[in-house]
């Protein structure tokens, strides 16, 4: 990261040599003098360069400075479009990848498939087979490519679309023959991701995965394509460098199979696929702790070709045919815009969609309040997309709630945060080679320039209208079904366990899937810099990461089965279903869950007690909850409940909450307020 910013001029956060983004400071300046009609409502702006937030000149990239004669006048930039001309998905915009990555011509395209039948876990029979590690001094290797780029002494430089100029080198052995068995790699296409493949016996191979760029670490991510496959063999694959101790292979997870000749002849799409799964650890010659998952498969169809990825693959190029498919649909022109929000380090577009109904007045359209919803921060997430897929694909709708959601709330959508990282396969960094999920307090524009503008997006809309909620989607590869990070609000004593609620009302609405018992809402040090606790911090009460396990549910009708993409493009529905339950003028909803979770903390609190060996006597109604006045003498809760200093230590952020949420749901049924 230091010789990144070194490369590109900065020292401490500042770059001294950089005017503003947005205009030239000192052509402009003379002319906004001399302009009194807007004078007074232009910001004042400083010149620290364009690394911080206060340096955009203007609130809006879309106003103009006209100054054919005389003094400017402000006008709004006409949005340029897209996608639509020419009118082809041939007008897409290609990626564009780092010089150093090669990249095959082929384009790669997988058909969308639900199973008819829930997927199960694997169910180990506890004799699975744990190969030791050969490596290639007792195999031959079959596939490589340059390993340079994965490393934490390099840094991104520049990018072109396909990568170098020169024509890219075979990565993969040749064939000897039509009888040659040998497997054929290649993973030099969006999102994919293996370096290594060795041969260390007739249908055994051993994998190793590119690490994220510009990093040595971070292999979780994969997804690889084979061909001259066999039928009616048994292959084993052994994916040899991940780095995480705990994975949900070990509870069950299959990996993801696509056959292009099931695909071709049945309509068969993704499946989950494999036996003797393993993983474990072992440790290399030279001492360093690693991780092995191997699995066995056989293939449906000799001389085909498949492709193995840890999750449902979904591209930057997927998100760009799908937004051109929604850009050219003329159903949606009244209430969906689509605009550029920054280009990211590679100079690939990052999106961002406006979508609500038109208003009847201005004092309408400023009433809304906003909902934020982004995506695939974390490019080896691509559960994150699909759960998104299925929110614009709702809220798109013609549905009444949906039409319903887009009168009530201004939604401002990034669907893919990191298109970087997604388009070269890595799983949890950008070009940057750093973590965008803790960098959200960023001053480094040019480096961080996804999350620098998309937190400066958040702040304009603050300044404009309340936002009701803010919610990130991500993938878990340790913990099964759908749970939700929040913000415990303990510095709004009135909207105490408020933060809940939401996640509370979303795990009813599919108990199969989301499981509230796996929320969390403690503010840890560690996550400051994520967008959850950013957001949050900035003033957005219901600030929330989503995680969606890569494995699947242990809950309900679907227990110990997969999910699949449909799985998570139905959350994306539920997400809206859940919002009109939140703000439902009724707020008996609201009311009954805020109680639910009295009563949980009530439960919590009295088992810690009785883990810590203290009788509890007294009740809750023994403390008056008729005023506030308690709640600046919290001694008086000690002394009442009769907790010794050690108890009152361990729980006394509990008990505060808990009271603070009795005494204030009081208070707000008294007041009747609403969403």
């Amino acid at each position: 990261m230091y010789q990144h910013l070194q490369y590109y001029g900065y020292f401490k956060g500042k770059r001294t040599d950089l005017n503003s983004d947005c205009f030239i400071y000192q052509a402009l300046y003379p002319l906004v003098l001399n302009c009194k009609e807007i004078n007074s409502t232009l910001p004042i702006f400083t010149l620290a360069g364009s690394l911080m937030m206060e340096t955009t000149l203007l609130k809006s990239k879309q106003l103009m400075l006209d100054h054919p004669e005389g003094p400017g006048v402000l006008r709004l930039r006409e949005p340029r479009n897209l996608f639509s001309l020419p009118n082809s998905r041939e007008s897409i915009l290609a990626p564009l990848w780092p010089i150093e990555c090669e990249v095959i011509e082929d384009r790669i395209h997988h058909i969308e498939w639900v199973p008819p039948e829930p997927e199960p876990f694997y169910q180990p029979a506890g004799n699975e087979f744990a190969p030791e590690v050969m490596g290639e001094d007792y195999g031959t290797v079959v596939y490589f490519i340059d390993p340079g780029i994965s490393s934490k002494d390099t840094y991104f430089t520049s990018s072109r679309v396909g990568g170098p100029r020169d024509t890219i080198k075979s990565a993969a052995v040749s064939l000897r023959d039509q009888e040659d068995t040998v497997l054929l790699f290649e993973s030099r296409f969006e999102s994919g991701n293996l370096q290594k493949a060795v041969r260390v016996g007739e249908y055994e191979y051993e994998l190793t995965l590119r690490t994220d760029l510009y990093t040595s670490k971070h292999t979780q991510w994969y997804y690889f394509r084979v061909q001259n496959t066999r039928k009616n063999v048994t292959y084993r694959f052994s994916i040899v460098n991940l780095m995480k101790a705990k994975s949900l292979y070990s509870m069950g997870m299959k990996p993801l199979l696509y056959s292009e000749m099931d695909a071709q002849f049945h309509g068969i799409g993704w499946r989950r696929e494999g036996s003797d799964i393993k993983y474990y650890k072992y440790n290399t010659e030279d001492g360093q702790t690693l991780y092995c998952l191997t699995w066995t498969i056989c293939f449906p169809y000799s001389h085909d070709t498949c492709y193995f990825a840890h999750f449902y693959p979904y591209t930057y190029s997927d998100l760009q045919h799908y937004l051109f498919s929604l850009v050219n649909n003329p159903l949606h022109s009244l209430y969906f815009k689509i605009r550029p929000l920054c280009s990211s380090l590679a100079g690939n577009t990052v999106y961002l969609l406006t979508i609500t109904n038109p208003s009847k007045s201005a004092s309408a359209a400023s009433a809304k309040k906003a909902i934020i919803l982004t995506a695939r921060v974390h490019p080896g997430e691509t559960n994150s997309s699909w759960v998104m897929r299925g929110f614009l694909d709702f809220i798109l709708s013609d549905s009444p709630d949906a039409q319903l959601l887009r009168d009530l709330f201004i939604f401002k959508v990034v669907p893919m945060l990191n298109p970087d990282g997604v388009i070269v396969g890595n799983y949890r960094c950008s070009l940057a080679g750093r973590d965008l999920n803790r960098n959200y307090r960023t001053v480094l524009k040019d480096s961080f320039p996804c999350i620098w503008h998309t937190r400066a997006m958040i702040k304009r809309v603050l300044e404009e209208r309340e936002v009701l909620l803010y919610c990130d989607f991500h993938g878990h590869s340790r913990k099964n079904n759908i749970f939700m990070y929040g913000c415990n609000n303990k510095y709004a004593r009135e909207q105490l366990l408020h933060e809940r609620i939401f996640p509370l009302m979303l795990s009813k609405n599919i108990p199969d899937k989301f499981s509230f018992n796996s929320c969390k809402f403690q503010v840890q040090k560690c996550k400051e810099g994520t967008g959850r606790v950013v957001m949050w911090r900035m003033g957005i009460l219901n600030s929330y990461t989503m995680e969606s396990t890569f494995s699947g549910s242990t809950l309900g009708s679907k227990n110990n089965s997969h999910f699949t993409s449909e799985d998570l493009k139905s959350l994306g529905y539920h997400v809206c279903d859940t919002l009109l339950d939140f703000c439902d003028p009724d707020r008996s909803k609201f009311q009954q869950c805020l109680s639910e979770l009295q009563e949980l903390l009530k439960q919590k609190i009295q088992r810690k007690l009785s883990e810590l060996g203290h009788e509890q006597n007294s009740t809750w109604s023994d403390i008056s909850l008729s005023d506030s006045q308690w709640l600046n003498n919290t001694s008086s809760i000690k002394s009442r409940m009769s907790l010794n200093t050690s108890c009152w230590k361990c729980m006394q952020e509990d008990i505060i909450a808990l009271m603070c949420s009795l005494w204030a749901g009081n208070w707000l049924a008294s007041m009747g307020t609403g969403c």
